[in-house]
Order: structure tokens, then sequence, then C-alpha cells
């Protein structure tokens, strides 16, 4: 068994022209977490001649796809290599315990041919294939509705509650009553559960964003600001500006909170 130790910055293919190009000495990065590493294994017999072309390939697929060159290494005459390791020819590359080319295991292992891109058999994966790879089980990882959509989602309850208009007019009634029979809903008077409602729902949206401070707790902050204002505004003062605002900050919030964080790279100096 062995463990390839490495340290370092990898960069998408995008950044590479800003950080050659910049002019100053200094150059800093702004680093961001996206995903996380998946798990990858390289997998050879010792006297496979393909060994080093093979790991050649899997580090510049790792270094176009802009993740650290770290994986772990299983040979197959080590005793400290798991059963399915061995099941495997050589050389092979698992991500996340997939063959790059879609191998299944086989009891009799043997030498790997692989068909290149220009359709061509040679002992070694290209690294045009491991990249595909690893982009598509990373791409699998991600949750099928963004956290910013969610938030977003989260907001509407709040909002909606707090443009309900509140019958305390008992001329209006009549009025409200007509509108709801001509859409054939029965009137009901909604006013003692509007400001539970608006709470609970307020209470939602700040949960949120509270529960993923994507960018740090000035969102959060103003959340808070914009509930109070609303509240104030709507069951205090019966201000409609006070409550309109309040609404516009709140989406403000969410979002500036659910608005995606890029990479950045710049000179210093």
């Amino acid at each position: 068994m062995t463990t390839v130790p490495s340290a370092g910055l990898g960069l998408k293919p995008e950044h590479y022209e800003e950080a050659l190009a910049c002019p100053a000495e200094g150059l800093w990065f702004e680093v961001h977490a996206k995903q996380a590493m998946p798990k990858i294994e390289f997998i050879y017999e010792r006297s496979c001649p393909n060994i080093a072309n093979a790991r050649t390939q899997l580090r510049l697929a790792l270094e176009q796809t802009g993740l650290p060159a770290r994986w772990q290494e299983w040979e197959h005459h080590d005793r400290r290599s798991p059963a399915y390791a061995r099941r495997y020819g050589s050389p092979s590359i698992l991500v996340d315990g997939v063959d790059v080319a879609g191998e299944p295991a086989s009891e009799a292992p043997s030498c790997r041919i692989y068909s290149s891109s220009r359709g061509r058999n040679r002992g070694v994966p290209d690294a045009s294939l491991i990249r595909t790879t690893l982009e598509n089980r990373m791409k699998n990882r991600n949750p099928s509705r963004p956290a910013g959509r969610m938030q977003l989602a989260g907001l509407l309850p709040a909002v909606g509650a707090a443009l309900l208009p509140k019958l305390t007019c008992p001329v209006c009634w009549p009025a409200y009553a007509a509108l709801l029979s001509a859409l054939g809903v029965g009137f009901i008077d909604y006013t003692p559960y509007l400001l539970p409602l608006t709470l609970l729902f307020l209470m939602v949206t700040i949960a949120i964003l509270a529960w993923r401070p994507r960018r740090g707790y000035a969102p959060l902050a103003l959340g808070l600001t914009a509930s109070a204002m609303l509240l104030v505004g709507k069951f205090s003062f019966d201000s409609d500006t006070a409550v309109y605002t309040g609404v516009a900050l709140l989406v403000a919030a969410s979002v500036w909170n659910a608005w995606p964080r890029k990479a950045a790279i710049g000179c210093a100096g």
C-alpha cells in the first residue's frame, strides 16, 4: 500500500491565465470550499509497465478538474491492500469505488486495455476519461436543489403572510366576502391568526439565513432588521410604507445570502 502525499492549490483552467498575467510580485487567492474531494484509488501490479504513465494521466486529470493531486494507491501483492482492489487489472483507477472505464471487478484480473478518445487501444486511461468521471461524480454529489433556491423558497410564506391585509375594518368585510364568494371560497376572518403565522414564517426565514450564512452574518442582521420593521409596521403602526420596506429588505437579505460566491484571483500591489 502506498499513499502519495502532496500539498498544493488546484486552479480551474479559466483561472490559469489570470494568475500568469498578474504583473505584480504578489498574488492573492480567495478560496471558497465548493464540494468534497471524491475518493480516488490507484490500483496496480508492480511489474506492470504502464504505472508511471497512468499516474501522469491521473495527475493531469486532477489538475484540469481543479482538484489536488491526492489519491490512495493499492498494489496487488501488498497484504494490506483490500480484497476488492486485487480484483481489478493493472492499472485501474476508481473514483468513489467506480472504475473510470466502467469495468466491473473480475475474479481473474489482468493487464488493462483502454480505448482512447481517438479510438486507439492503450494500456492507460486518458486524462479526459478520468476527468469526465471525476466531474460526473462531483456533479452527483451536489444537491438536486441548491441551497440558494431553498432559501428563496423559504422566504415566500413570510412575504405572503406579511402582505395579507388585516380584516380590522367591519365595513370592509362585505367586500371581502363578495370577492371570495365570486372565487368560490367561503369568508374566513383570519386576523387572529395573522400575527402568529407571520411570526412563524419570519422565524423560518431567519433560521435559514442563520443556518447557511454563505455571505457571513450581514444578511442575517439585515433580515432581523427587516423582520422587526415589518412586524412593527404591520401590527403596531399599520404603516404600509414600513411593511413594504421590510419586505423589500427581507427579500434583499435572502438574495444576498443565496448569491453564489466565486473564487477570486487578484494581484497584490
